[in-house]
């Protein structure tokens, strides 16, 4: 059976995350990833986890509390367009995960914004090591997430091939709009 958009992604993370790395996780959402990426990084990696809603932020330290991870997260509750101001000058990122559109079970007017995704993804590209990967998975089924998702895809389109592999992973003959998972890959 083929994997969803976000198992798939999750597939791709666990081919390159080393213990010791540095990852993001650019929205915590109820903090499944933030907890996946914690298992990964190990005792002395981090995870950077962003959302603007504290309803994530409580939902995301539960999860982690329960397995004993908090010691590897840095939980922030601000937008992803500001996490280069949470980075080391030139701190090295390993990977990083978006789930765009918004928090399951809650407000579905608060939603990720192609303006600041496209600003984070230009302050987290210049961090990315080589051979790091960024996930994003845009759920596009609401109002304004088509917008996003074309935003997206423009924006993948256009950066360099000498420096950068993008793949796009979709399901073409599914109803309800799934999710499509986009890969930026930094080249060696």
């Amino acid at each position: 059976m083929l994997p969803t958009a976000l198992q798939f992604s999750h597939q791709l993370l666990k081919e390159i995350i080393q213990p010791g790395d540095h990852v993001i996780d650019a929205t915590m959402g109820n903090g499944y990833d933030t907890t996946f990426l914690a298992e990964q990084v190990g005792e002395k990696g981090n995870v950077y986890a962003f959302d603007i809603q504290f309803q994530a932020i409580s939902a995301t330290l539960e999860k982690l509390s329960h397995q004993n991870l908090t010691s590897r997260v840095t939980l922030i509750q601000n937008g992803h367009e500001h996490l280069g101001e949470y980075l080391g000058k030139s701190e090295k990122i390993q990977a990083a995960i978006f789930n765009l559109g918004y928090l399951p079970k809650s407000d579905k007017h608060i939603i990720t914004q192609p303006e600041t995704t496209i600003q984070a993804l230009d302050a987290l590209c210049p961090h990315l090591a080589k051979g790091g990967r960024i996930l994003l998975v845009s759920y596009y089924g609401h109002e304004g997430g088509y917008e996003e998702l074309q935003r997206l895809e423009e924006y993948c389109q256009g950066l360099p091939q000498e420096n950068f592999q993008v793949l796009t992973y979709r399901f073409i003959n599914q109803k309800n709009q799934p999710p499509i998972l986009f890969c930026i890959e930094k080249k060696a």
